[in-house]
């Protein structure tokens, strides 16, 4: 059984940081690839930022390029997403994937999401 669990989530005001981390455990992920989508209140989830766990491409949404970096321990299983220059409208849940394809669409796995609340 796929687990995977969100931490790192928080209140931060805008212009700060938060990194969030995404410990993955139940198989071998070297096929998978890792990532990050958001849901903000009202809203439709959205794609944030993927990387495969054997490396190449890296995808991000525009919205969040230059600000978001995605990165990975295999050693540790654990998938990071570093937040900077965060903006009121980054809240939302944080939900880290973990699909077979890239880009993502519709990811196979699932965490329960950790809170972002950006303040202005």
């Amino acid at each position: 059984q796929v687990q995977l669990v969100e931490s790192g989530g928080g209140l931060v005001q805008a212009g700060g940081s938060l990194r969030l981390s995404c410990a993955a455990s139940g198989r071998t992920f070297n096929s998978y690839a890792m990532g990050w989508f958001r849901q903000a209140p009202g809203k439709e989830r959205e794609f944030v930022a993927s990387s495969r766990w054997s490396g190449g491409r890296i995808y991000y949404a525009d919205s969040v390029k230059g600000r978001f970096t995605i990165s990975r321990d295999n050693a540790k299983n654990t998938v990071y997403l570093q937040m900077n220059s965060l903006k009121p409208e980054d809240t939302a849940v944080y939900y880290c994937v973990a699909d077979v394809a890239q880009p993502m669409i519709r990811p196979s796995y699932w965490g329960q999401g950790t809170q972002v609340t950006v303040s202005s």
